[in-house]
């Protein structure tokens, strides 16, 4: 049988049309060669006959040929791409299918080259075919055979790498790609061969050869496909180019984390290193945010040109490349860009500027930019964003690229802006709530006392924790007031609600009581007088006319104040008597000397400006060292609802409690029984009693008689003597003369003279009578009236106050010397 014929037999046999048959024995050592095997190789059957197979594609897929015999023997054959070499030395892709020869002696195997079309038994379609079909559809497709080499590969594959389809044929996915991760698609691809399950939409991000600076995006869908019998022959593949949505994707991401992570807060520094971390990873290397200086302040925003035009602005966000998230810098370091720099043009202009590669033209302000690192060689990219507000530039952000990373774009400039925009809006709410926070800061340091005044009645020490951590303003306040005789108010209040608003108020209501304590009231007819105060102006001002501030119409709010608490308490040390009244506030709590904790029984008066019966006051009488603990409701409440017995308690163990001296005692209170964030403001005013050593009193009861003057003044001026105060006799003897005359004169009854030395020196009055006396102004002519006149120039101070039988006019002098 000729060489023609046993072709035909054996492609008949095999069911191998149009294919260059050989036979292999089971060494892969070629028996049987063909015409067309020679056609297709280039190898006579002399040269064929004898040889090895691998010898044969010594310069092409060689190596593969004895793992591909092995499967054979294992699998009962094989299908897939050998990548072979003519004779002649040029390059054939050949499709190749081996099956088991069912011949006498049974070890061979039957080998069918395929040519260049590809037609072969388990393969359906020719290449010619495929290329009709999807030769130019847009989406890259390719098939690889179970080795996961290319077979075959439309055009449109080439726009991801790997070049023309014919390059690609018998190479692998990592030849054409080596810049990918390789991995983990082959991974994809051996999981679709051993499973036959389709995988749809994996997405992949790399760099493509052809673009190394770029990130691309595809999305690959892979299916087995099968011979007749089921086998696995290979994989069909498509990819799609999604760069352009995952870009959208990533910015919509980069926005959404600026928008959950900046402007937590109302702190500049913290907001601008919230830009700075946020930015770092998903849009920028390295990143830098440098406000003015007025910023930090809560000013108006104002470029300061300094030396050669040069411009100093504060680093207060920063993120260098690889380094972690920082924490806000309390003082942040100054950087100077020189004139004429992007970023002195960027607060110039408000546009944005940026480079692809910063060339060496920028050494002047390049230290400036954020820190890249030394392994990163090259120019970098960098944007500098003008950091915008309400049409006010408040800064610059420098974003900056490593060489190696794909230089800024237009659309990245677009990005930055809206992601430092939105940051600048959270950075010009800090600067305008720190502008806002410091005037009300001011405004409650000037409402609330500096420092409590000095006075011999009682030691004291107070604390205040507002509810409002963020502005540190409140409404409830303290206060301590010198009242004649050596006696003091202890007053403490609370108006409803938090911030500018209930401190404005407070201020009011401190005001009015200080006025009303210098009237030397007793304590139930200053809250009655306080709340008159508040029920009047809270009708005024509610139905009062709209006022135009800053053009913002506004109406005036006096009822801020309706509701508030006060608690009033008038201490004597001359004889240890405690009176207080209660509008709307808790009672105070008594410590006695021994320790021992009790609560006064007040009677409650309706909070101010709310109405109600006769505020009623009690009067007690304290031992010394008694400590009288004053505190607003807060102190007791330790939640929305709280119950009076049994935060009395909690706050009568505090009290037990010993402590070296009355500011710790009184801080320890606080730290016990109020958290760091109360739920309501807190105030607490303690007071140590003291009392007045009886030799620092002097009293002498005196008849209504005229001649008892003279008597009243030699008494007077012994016991000045006596206390070594002889510089004040004359004074003293005057305002003696001129007050005792005037009791005897003018009212009725016993009259009472008193002497208390001090911090300064009181002299007191006391009659029957119920008016009190006026200062006059009498005419050069009058022979009268300059008796009040000569008192109130000779000493420091002098009033009336009333008592329950009669009065007592007094005068007080400064222990250094007369008034002049």
């Amino acid at each position: 049988m000729g060489r023609q014929d046993e072709d035909g037999v054996a492609r008949r046999r095999f069911d191998v049309a149009d294919a260059a048959p050989l036979l292999l024995d089971a060494r892969g050592v070629v028996t049987g060669w063909t015409r067309d095997a020679e056609r297709l190789l280039g190898y006579p059957a002399a040269e064929a006959v004898g040889k090895d197979l691998a010898g044969l594609l010594a310069h092409g897929d060689s190596g593969r040929v004895p793992g591909v015999l092995e499967r054979c023997r294992r699998d009962g054959g094989w299908a897939g791409l050998l990548s072979a070499r003519r004779r002649d030395g040029q390059p054939v892709p050949v499709m190749a299918r081996i099956t088991s020869a069912d011949e006498p002696g049974g070890p061979a195997r039957w080998l069918v080259l395929l040519n260049d079309r590809g037609d072969a038994p388990g393969w359906s379609m020719s290449r010619t075919v495929l290329e009709q079909m999807v030769g130019d559809s847009p989406i890259g497709i390719a098939i690889v055979d179970t080795d996961l080499r290319f077979v075959w590969s439309n055009t449109a594959l080439s726009r991801f790498g790997g070049g023309p389809p014919e390059d690609r044929l018998g190479l692998r996915f990592a030849d054409v790609q080596p810049g990918l991760d390789a991995d983990a698609v082959e991974a994809q691809m051996r999981h679709v061969l051993e499973s036959g399950e389709t995988v749809v939409g994996y997405e992949h991000v790399g760099r493509v050869r052809a673009a190394p600076h770029q990130e691309t995006a595809h999305m690959l869908s892979f299916t087995r496909l099968d011979d007749e019998h089921g086998r696995p022959m290979g994989v069909y593949y498509t990819v799609m180019d999604i760069t352009d949505r995952h870009r959208a994707r990533q910015r919509l991401a980069l926005l959404d984390r600026a928008g959950r992570r900046i402007g937590r807060s109302l702190d500049i520094a913290r907001t601008a290193q919230e830009l700075a971390d946020v930015a770092v990873s998903g849009f920028a290397d390295a990143v830098a945010v440098d406000l003015l200086e007025a910023v930090l302040r809560g000013a108006e925003p104002a470029v300061a040109h300094g030396e050669g035009g040069a411009v100093a602005l504060r680093r207060v966000g920063r993120r260098p490349a690889g380094g972690p998230e920082a924490a806000a810098d309390a003082d942040p370091p100054v950087v100077t860009f020189p004139a004429g720099s992007p970023p002195v043009g960027c607060l110039a202009t408000g546009r944005a500027w940026r480079v692809e590669r910063l060339g060496p033209d920028a050494g002047e302000w390049r230290p400036a930019l954020p820190t890249l690192g030394e392994e990163h060689v090259g120019p970098p990219s960098v944007l500098v964003v003008p950091v915008r507000a309400r049409g006010t530039t408040l800064g610059v952000t420098t974003f900056v690229r490593r060489p190696a990373q794909e230089p800024f774009g237009e659309d990245d400039v677009a990005l930055a802006e809206d992601l430092v925009s939105r940051a600048a809006v959270c950075v010009d709410n800090a600067r305008r709530y720190t502008r806002e926070r410091d005037a009300a800061l001011v405004l409650q340091r000037s409402l609330l006392p500096h420092r409590l005044p000095e006075q011999d009645a009682v030691e004291v020490a107070a604390c205040y924790r507002p509810a409002d951590a963020l502005t540190g303003l409140g409404g409830d306040w303290y206060d301590l007031i010198p009242l004649s005789g050596g006696r003091v108010a202890l007053v403490v209040g609370e108006v409803p609600g938090h911030g500018i608003d209930a401190a404005a108020a407070m201020g009011r209501l401190r005001t009015a009581v200080r006025t009303l304590a210098a009237l030397d009231l007793p304590p139930e007819e200053v809250l009655a007088h306080l709340d008159d105060l508040v029920a009047r102006t809270a009708r005024e001002e509610g139905a009062g006319p709209e006022v135009v501030v800053d053009g913002t119409d506004t109406v005036a709010d006096g009822t801020e104040a309706v509701g508030s608490g006060c608690l009033y308490v008038v201490y004597d040390p001359v004889d240890g008597r405690c009176a207080m009244a209660a509008a709307g506030h808790p009672a105070p709590a008594i410590v006695l000397p021994d320790g021992t904790v009790s609560f006064v029984d007040l009677p409650q008066g309706s909070p101010l400006g709310a109405g109600g019966p006769p505020f009623e006051s009690t009067e007690l009488r304290l031992p010394p060292d008694t400590t009288i603990a004053l505190h607003t409701d807060g102190l007791l409440a330790h939640g929305e609802e709280w119950a009076l017995d049994t935060d009395r308690e909690r706050l009568r163990r505090a009290l037990e409690r010993q402590a070296p001296s009355l500011e710790l005692r009184c801080r320890t209170v606080i730290d016990t029984l109020v958290p760091d964030r109360p739920h309501d403001d807190v105030a607490l005013l303690m007071a140590r009693t003291r009392r007045l050593s009886p030799d620092r009193v002097a009293q002498w009861e005196l008849p209504a008689d005229p001649a008892a003057v003279a008597e009243a003044r030699k008494a007077a001026s012994r016991r000045l003597a006596d206390w070594g105060l002889t510089e004040l006799s004359f004074t003293t003897e005057l305002v003696v003369s001129e007050l005792v005359t005037n009791a005897i004169r003018y009212a009725t009854g016993p009259v009472r003279l008193r002497l208390i030395r001090e911090r300064a020196l009181v002299c007191e009055v006391h009659d029957g009578g119920a008016t009190a006396p006026h200062l006059r102004h009498p005419r050069t002519t009058d022979e009268g009236g300059r008796g009040l006149l000569l008192v109130s120039q000779v000493t420091r101070r002098w009033g009336t106050r009333f008592v329950p039988d009669g009065k007592i006019i007094w005068a007080e002098q400064s222990l250094s010397g007369p008034e002049v």
